[in-house]
C-alpha cells in the first residue's frame, strides 16, 4: 500500500510517499480503508521533533491523527463494527496514522461517520471537533444563557466551538482577523471583534462566564483578558505553550485542554452533523502524495481553514 512516512525528524522534506506493507489488525483492532485524513499543526510538531517529549513515535512514522474510512478487516473480539462500516476516529498521536491507504486502530475509538456529507470530508472534524466539545462542555461546563469569549475563533477549532456554543444556548463573542471574519460570522457568533484594529478588553462590553483561548498570543495578552471573566468563571486554553492564567481571588478557574479520543463524543458530533446543527467546513482537499507540500505550508503559517488529505483508493 501507499503511505507518507518520515524516517527521521526534520522539515517537510523528510516526508516520503512510499510503498509499505499492509498492516494486520490484532485483537480488539480493526483495519480501515482510509478515505481521508487531515492536517493538524501538531502533525508538523511531531514530524519536526519538537513534540517528541509528549508524543514519542517509532521511526519510520506515518502521520495523520484524523481518519474517515471504511472497516476493511476486524481482529478477534471486535464487536459493534463490521466490514464495510463507514467510520471516523481520532487516532493515537504516537501510533502510525492515517496518511496511508490503510490504518490499524483500536475499535474502541471508532464512531459512525456522518451520512450527510462525503466520507472524505468527515476527516475534517474528529480532532478539532473533540477539542471544541471538551473545552466547552468538559472543561468550561458551559450552560445555556452564559456568555463565552472565543479568542482566536478563525481557526478550525474555533469554527466548531462557535457552533457548539450557539447550539448549547450561549452568547458568543469571537475575535478574528479580517481574513476569517466572514467565516466567523457565518458560524453563528453574536459579536465579532477584529483583534487587528480593536483592543479586545475594550470591545467586550459585559463580563463573560467563559474565556476560551485558541490563539498563540503572548502570555501577558492572555493574562490581561482574564479581567473580562466574571467571578466564578473559567479560562480554558488550548495552546500548550502558553500558561493558563486564572484568578484565585475572584474564583476564576484555569484549565488547560489536552484533547483525548472519545467515541461517544464523536458519535454526538456525528449526530449534530447529520441533523444539520453542525456544519463541517473544508477549506481545501489535496491528494495524499501532496502531503509534504501541505506540511511546508503549515510550517510557514499559510494553512487557512481545514485541509482534507484524500487517499485515492476509490472511497
Amino acid at each position: 500500500m501507499k503511505a507518507v512516512r518520515f524516517h527521521q525528524y526534520g522539515g517537510p522534506d523528510v516526508l516520503r510517499y512510499e510503498d509499505v506493507e499492509q498492516p494486520v489488525p490484532g485483537a480488539g483492532e480493526v483495519r480501515l480503508r482510509v478515505a481521508a485524513t487531515s492536517y493538524n499543526p501538531v502533525d508538523g510538531g511531531i514530524r519536526g521533533g519538537y513534540l517528541r517529549g509528549p508524543f514519542p513515535v517509532t521511526l519510520p512514522h506515518t502521520p495523520g491523527i484524523d481518519v474517515a474510512g471504511t472497516v476493511d478487516a476486524v481482529g478477534d473480539g471486535v464487536q459493534g463494527f463490521a466490514v464495510g462500516d463507514a467510520v471516523v476516529a481520532f487516532l493515537s498521536m504516537t501510533a502510525d496514522g492515517a496518511a496511508a491507504e490503510y490504518v490499524i486502530t483500536p475499535a474502541a475509538v471508532l464512531a459512525p461517520a456522518p451520512t450527510g456529507i462525503p466520507l472524505a470530508d468527515a476527516a475534517a472534524f474528529p480532532m478539532v471537533g473533540l477539542t471544541a466539545w471538551q473545552a466547552l462542555f468538559d472543561d468550561a461546563e458551559l450552560e445555556a444563557g452564559q456568555r463565552v469569549l472565543i479568542n482566536g475563533a478563525g481557526g478550525a477549532v474555533g469554527g466548531y466551538a462557535m457552533q457548539l456554543a450557539k447550539w448549547a444556548g450561549a452568547h458568543v463573542i469571537a475575535t478574528a482577523s479580517p481574513r476569517s471574519s466572514e467565516r466567523v460570522s457565518s458560524a453563528g457568533a453574536d459579536e465579532v471583534i477584529d483583534h487587528t484594529t480593536t483592543a479586545v478588553r475594550e470591545a467586550v462590553a459585559e463580563p463573560v462566564d467563559v474565556l476560551l483561548n485558541l490563539a498563540g498570543i503572548a502570555p501577558e495578552e492572555l493574562e490581561a483578558l482574564v479581567a473580562l471573566v466574571k467571578p466564578g468563571g473559567v479560562v480554558v486554553n488550548t495552546i500548550p505553550t502558553i500558561p493558563t492564567p486564572g484568578n484565585e481571588a475572584r474564583d476564576v478557574r484555569a484549565v488547560g485542554v489536552f484533547v483525548r479520543s472519545d467515541a461517544q463524543q464523536l458519535s454526538q458530533l456525528t449526530a449534530l452533523i447529520d441533523s444539520g446543527e453542525l456544519h463541517v467546513d473544508v477549506a481545501q482537499r489535496i491528494p495524499l502524495a501532496e502531503l509534504p507540500a501541505l506540511h511546508a505550508d503549515g510550517d510557514a503559517g499559510e494553512v487557512s481553514g481545514k485541509v482534507v488529505v484524500v487517499v485515492d483508493n476509490n472511497n
